[in-house]
């Protein structure tokens, strides 16, 4: 009976061991979470008129545009936001995976930083190219019914008085 129980005892010690182990691989958790609800990524256009704020998850919290702003036509404008806002997205994605890195990354043996930033370089055109044909017939255009009150290509939105 006392080889069942030196038995019994080596494998609880296996099973303490493991999960002493798997308490310090997951330790740093609740400092990751809160590092990751700290997160926040400033990004303004090179122009100076559009500023974005992204935080953690890629949320948008802050969009300011100065006066300047206002002095484009709606397409730049828009275009202008929205390259701001992939890039202040990007780089809060990029923090985000950089936190899980430091906590994780040499114990689970990935590189979330690099697959992060991997998938943004295809997402955001790094990747080939679409044919200028097929993103035109992807999106195509309304045409505009003489005073139609939502097309706004027509002149400025704001008018002075």
């Amino acid at each position: 009976m006392s080889a069942e129980m030196d038995q019994l005892i080596a494998q609880f010690e296996t099973f303490q061991s493991k999960v002493r182990q798997a308490e310090a691989r997951f330790a740093g958790v609740g400092d990751m979470q809160e590092r990751i609800a700290q997160v926040e990524t400033t990004v303004t256009s090179p122009d100076g008129t559009v500023t974005v704020v992204a935080g953690a998850g890629g949320t948008v919290t802050d969009l300011r545009l100065t006066a300047g702003a206002m002095h484009l036509e709606a397409g730049q404008l828009a275009q202008r936001i929205m390259a701001t806002l992939r890039q202040a997205v990007a780089g809060a994605a990029q923090q985000q995976a950089g936190i899980v890195d430091d906590a994780f990354g040499d114990q689970l043996g990935v590189d979330v930083s690099g697959q992060v930033r991997q998938a943004q370089a295809e997402a955001f055109g790094t990747a080939a190219p679409e044919p200028a044909s097929e993103q035109q017939a992807s999106r195509p255009r309304r045409r505009p019914a003489p005073g139609d009150d939502d097309d706004f290509d027509q002149g400025p939105i704001l008018r002075r008085s």
